[in-house]
């Protein structure tokens, strides 16, 4: 059963993997990069502040980052170590042959489950509990699918990786969420606050802020995938 499933994951993998164009291999490269998305998460940020205040901003951040922490560290720490499993890019693999590389990009050697996937799914289940807008949901899950297909595009990682990985982050997206939750409950200091939001009771809504700040990183998110494009025909 488990080659069963093994053989299928490696079809899967090479049939997406065998689809590619110039512009897509620069972009898929680009868009990979956790430092091509710094503006997008300074914009999440800064909805955080807008929607909920400074301290909801550095609750949020807090959140987010335990919440990379315990997907990064289950998926590279725990896991990985303990599968072993090769990356199809990885010269020891037998089918590294048949994957098509960008810029000869192969990253490390195991790669079961994904990280990308864990930590993406992870943000992308947290920040869509907080703030609850459905345009704002559909995007922040676009850009987490878009990281995650990038890794099979430059053939770093099977589907598999990438489907348990995104289970992983999005398991501990709903445990920091509740955790949040647990904590403004129960805590004086956030229980103190006025006019407690009833999803998020330690939280102040300010209506008298006309723009939605959900909307914020939803603009950032186009902007950088524009930014990728110009720049592939800037260097053209």
């Amino acid at each position: 059963m488990i080659d069963f499933l093994i053989g299928i994951d490696t079809d899967i993998l090479l049939w997406m993997n065998s689809f590619h164009a110039p512009f897509w291999d620069y972009f898929m490269r680009e868009a990979t990069d956790r430092f091509i998305w710094i503006a997008f998460y300074v914009s999440l940020m800064a909805a955080l502040w807008i929607r909920f205040g400074v301290k909801g901003m550095i609750v949020g951040v807090v959140g987010a980052s335990l919440c990379v922490l315990i997907s990064d560290q289950v998926t590279a720490s725990v896991l990985r170590p303990w599968v072993g499993r090769l990356r199809p890019s990885h010269p020891e693999n037998p089918i590294s042959d048949l994957v098509h590389l960008v810029n000869d990009y192969r990253s490390g050697r195991f790669g079961f489950p994904s990280s990308h996937a864990a930590n993406t799914f992870g943000v992308a289940t947290l920040f869509s509990l907080l703030f609850r807008k459905g345009r704002f949901t559909v995007v922040i899950s676009c850009w987490a699918i878009l990281n995650c297909y990038t890794r099979v595009y430059l053939g770093v990682h099977y589907p598999g990786d990438i489907i348990v990985g995104g289970i992983i982050g999005i398991l501990a997206g709903l445990l920091i969420y509740y955790l949040i939750i647990y904590i403004s409950k129960n805590w004086s200091y956030f229980r103190s606050l006025d006019r407690p939001m009833p999803s998020l009771p330690f939280w102040q809504r300010n209506e008298r802020i006309k723009i939605v700040p959900c909307d914020i990183p939803v603009a950032v998110f186009i902007l950088t995938l524009l930014y990728i494009t110009l720049k592939y025909l800037i260097q053209l």
